[in-house]
């Protein structure tokens, strides 16, 4: 058997791995694409198990990324939003348009707001949770991997849980598997509809106290990147996104409702809503249109 033959198969759950990993659908694709050069270049007929293997090796790539992403970033309070992965909502009784490697991104509702937290993470931190606490990797291997101690791979591990809890819940992988979808559409819904009207109060009454809004723009035209934090603040910065409101339709966004913003068929922005008993608890947004241009948004346009 080749070596395409013997990669395509763990193809997707490699994208799922390096999309965790680094929160871009493109260096997820380029981890992803020197896994398989590295898997071309090797003798893997003494390899047992080619999945971990690939997996090992994805896990360096990314690790290094992940490095060398942390040496340039001058502002470590810099707002980013990780890069949404957005698709159409399905009409009822029918399943979402996603292909296999979708499915894979998209697998255990990874939000935004988790990877959101997942970059204040160290990239030793994130590596170790990502493998161990979604892919149950063991933690020997994760030594490995990072060339430390089973026993030190999973202290780290156990730091980035804790981290993972000081977020808050939105931030909870489990709590996210087990969210309702239909009552997370339906807030978003509307989130949408009291924008388009203009109508403050019924937004505030769908917003906790303690929201946080992150808006990554870079250097597009909605102004900074910034976080807000509170109802009073948001409600003011959704004012601004009342005149663009019209242009606003529900999609999904990381496997939840969402929300795609392109007037006249252009991509403006990506929100992504995490709800909590009813209220909306974080909104990120994704403004940038550097990044936009690069996401594949052709399916979502109208």
């Amino acid at each position: 058997m080749d070596d395409a033959a013997l990669f395509e198969p763990h193809r997707a759950h490699l994208r799922g791995v390096a999309y965790r990993m680094l929160g871009s659908l493109s260096e997820a694709d380029d981890a992803v694409q020197e896994a398989w050069l590295r898997l071309a270049r090797s003798d893997t007929d003494g390899v047992v198990n080619l999945r971990a293997w690939l997996t090992t090796v994805v896990s360096r790539v990314c690790l290094d990324m992940l490095r060398s992403r942390a040496s340039r970033r001058e502002d470590p309070l810099d707002v980013h939003v990780p890069d949404p992965v957005v698709r159409l909502l399905p009409g009822p009784g029918t399943e979402a348009p996603e292909g296999p490697e979708d499915r894979a991104v998209l697998a255990d509702s990874v939000g935004l707001a988790l990877l959101v937290v997942l970059d204040t993470l160290s990239p030793s931190e994130r590596l170790a949770f990502v493998l161990h606490d979604v892919f149950a990797v063991p933690f020997d291997e994760i030594g490995v991997v990072l060339e430390r101690s089973p026993g030190a791979a999973k202290q780290l591990a156990s730091r980035a849980r804790a981290r993972l809890r000081a977020a808050g819940p939105h931030a909870d992988p489990a709590r996210a598997r087990g969210a309702d979808a239909r009552h997370h559409r339906d807030v978003v819904e509307a989130f949408v509809a009291a924008s388009r009207d203009g109508d403050l109060e019924r937004l505030a009454r769908l917003l906790a106290p303690d929201v946080t809004l992150h808006a990554d723009t870079g250097a597009g035209p909605a102004g900074p990147s910034r976080t807000v934090r509170g109802a009073d603040a948001v409600i003011a910065q959704a004012r601004q996104f009342a005149a663009l409101a019209t242009a606003a339709r529900v999609v999904l966004v990381n496997g939840v409702a969402g929300v795609l913003v392109a007037p006249h068929g252009k991509p403006f922005a990506v929100l992504g809503f995490t709800v909590d008993d009813g209220l909306v608890t974080e909104l990120d947004i994704l403004a940038d249109p550097d990044r936009l241009a690069r996401l594949d948004l052709t399916a979502v346009l109208p």
